[in-house]
């Protein structure tokens, strides 16, 4: 007898249980993702406030190096992202002080340097591009050695894409990385390896490659760049002049001016010699540009 009044109950009594469990579903999904609730205890923080970003200065060097490094390869390889960072940091610690025992394990540390910096953790990205910094600084051209050349290209070309994205503290990061390596590197080889960017699909990758050849730029000589191709430096620098972001067109600017210093610098008639430059290897509107460009300074 006690179910009959089921029997007769109007049909769209039993949803309504239903819609209120759906509404509790919802709000317990939003409690799982961190929506106050004074009936439970707070969350742990998360796994990537356990990092810590520690600047080249206050690292150490090692104690007892020589046993160390049989670990550091199997760190690096760890499914465990933690460690890989914590291993990353000993290989900044090698590189800055033990760089010899970490020499013939370079282009294995290089790979997964650029393996971390595709991961979409951020801390892991970023530590990897700290780590580049100092391996940077600590092997200079001896990254554009046949053993370790297709690993840094791989990696020049992750610093590019980081310092490229919107992540403010991943950007920075590789910016920085990106000057410590103009700042160790011969300008020369560097220059060349840059040179297959300024023609980049992506117009922020074009733009951080025309900062780095400013630089590079910067530190050469008349011979430097007579060495690399005069006319061919010119004609890369008047192409970004029209680049759509104005960093690319700020750092062409300032490449057009290092050039202009050093072709200039033994002649008395320093404008007249370099608008005759311009318009013997220039377009007659990039000569114009280029001529803008030096009256103004």
């Amino acid at each position: 007898m006690a179910l009959r009044p089921l029997d007769n109950a109007l049909p769209t009594t039993p949803e309504r249980p239903k819609k209120q469990a759906k509404v509790s579903v919802s709000i317990q999904k939003q409690s799982d993702f961190g929506v106050n609730d004074e009936n439970k205890a707070p969350l742990p923080p998360t796994a990537d406030a356990s990092v810590d970003y520690i600047p080249s200065e206050n690292l150490e060097a090692i104690s007892d190096p020589e046993t160390q490094i049989t670990g550091l390869t199997e760190g690096l390889d760890s499914k465990d992202w933690t460690k890989v960072c914590e291993s990353l940091n000993n290989a900044r610690r090698f590189a800055l002080f033990h760089s010899a025992l970490l020499a013939p394990i370079l282009e294995k540390v290089l790979l997964v340097q650029v393996k971390a910096m595709k991961n979409p953790r951020s801390a892991l990205c970023k530590t990897s591009i700290m780590a580049s910094a100092d391996i940077f600084n600590a092997f200079g051209d001896e990254l554009l050695q046949p053993t370790t050349s297709v690993a840094f290209d791989q990696m020049l070309l992750q610093l590019l894409l980081k310092a490229s994205q919107d992540k403010k503290f991943v950007c920075e990061e590789a910016d920085r990385a990106l000057k410590a390596m103009v700042g160790s590197m011969t300008s020369l080889p560097l220059l060349h390896k840059l040179h297959a960017y300024v023609n980049h699909a992506n117009p922020r990758i074009r733009a951080k490659a025309a900062i780095s050849i400013s630089h590079c730029v910067s530190k050469m000589g008349m011979e430097g760049m007579k060495e690399f191709g005069l006319v061919s430096l010119v004609q890369i620098a008047a192409d970004l002049l029209n680049d759509r972001l104005p960093e690319a067109r700020e750092a062409a600017r300032s490449t057009v001016i290092s050039i202009y210093d050093a072709l200039t610098e033994n002649e008395e008639q320093k404008q007249e010699s370099w608008q005759s430059f311009c318009q013997s290897n220039l377009s007659p509107l990039h000569a114009l540009s280029m001529a803008k460009i030096t009256l103004s300074q």
